[in-house]
């Protein structure tokens, strides 16, 4: 990943620990968006064969490792994060799961790695909108189509448009915490913590623009849950 500033700090011992039952709170359909992801990469790679995965910011559940392993017994992966914290929980999920022999942990960057195009596929879930200003997201989308083979997709998911100009679907946010019994003073400490922690593409269009200045294809967007979107590219051949 590219130099993320503050970004890997706010991931840190408590975070990591709370980090699975949260994300599928702020999240509807955590769980779907990995799993339909996993299955577009299947469909696009084709099934039974062997492939390696490159994981951005797999930290926390590993749900796109595990996602996939389901389906794929001849992948293998590549898990990067810059939080130890959010990394040793990752490997624990992929451990449970019986994955450790073909998941690589790699504490650091995708910057960090051979700049090489070894990688038949690549993910970013949940990664984007925690890195602040455009440089860094272009860096890390530059760095990524690096080390992918020419023609392999990328799944990129994570929020977009800034909070406050969708006002209905910030209530609504508030809403779903208060669904899981959050309270009114937890809801607002969430929110406000929402709104100064993160910096999202401001729209579909910003995110289709900085992929294709990355050097991936127009994506297609198959995942959308208030702020959140998923979408599947290609590194141009």
């Amino acid at each position: 990943m590219t130099k993320t500033g503050n970004a890997a700090g706010k991931f840190d011992a408590g975070r990591a620990a709370e980090y699975a039952v949260q994300s599928r709170i702020a999240l509807a359909g955590y769980d779907a968006c990995h799993e339909l992801a996993a299955c577009l990469l299947a469909a696009d790679l084709g099934p039974g064969r062997p492939a390696r995965i490159l994981v951005a910011g797999a930290g926390g559940t590993a749900r796109e490792i595990v996602s996939a392993a389901r389906l794929e017994r001849l992948w293998h992966f590549t898990a990067v994060d810059p939080s130890a914290p959010m990394l040793e929980l990752a490997m624990a999920a992929v451990g449970e799961a019986g994955l450790t022999a073909r998941t690589a942990p790699v504490l650091g960057e995708v910057a960090a790695l051979p700049e090489e195009p070894i990688y038949d596929a690549a993910t970013l879930i949940g990664v984007l909108h925690h890195l602040p200003g455009e440089a860094a997201k272009q860096s890390v989308l530059d760095a990524l189509a690096k080390r992918l083979k020419p023609k392999a997709p990328l799944i990129l998911a994570g929020n977009r448009h800034a909070y406050e100009s969708r006002p209905l679907f910030l209530s609504a946010w508030g809403e779903r915490w208060r669904m899981h019994g959050a309270t009114a003073a937890e809801i607002e400490a969430k929110l406000g913590k929402i709104r100064q922690g993160a910096d999202p593409p401001a729209s579909d269009q910003e995110v289709g623009g900085l992929l294709t200045q990355a050097g991936f294809e127009e994506p297609t967007l198959f995942f959308s849950s208030l702020f959140w979107g998923g979408w599947i590219t290609h590194r141009r051949g």
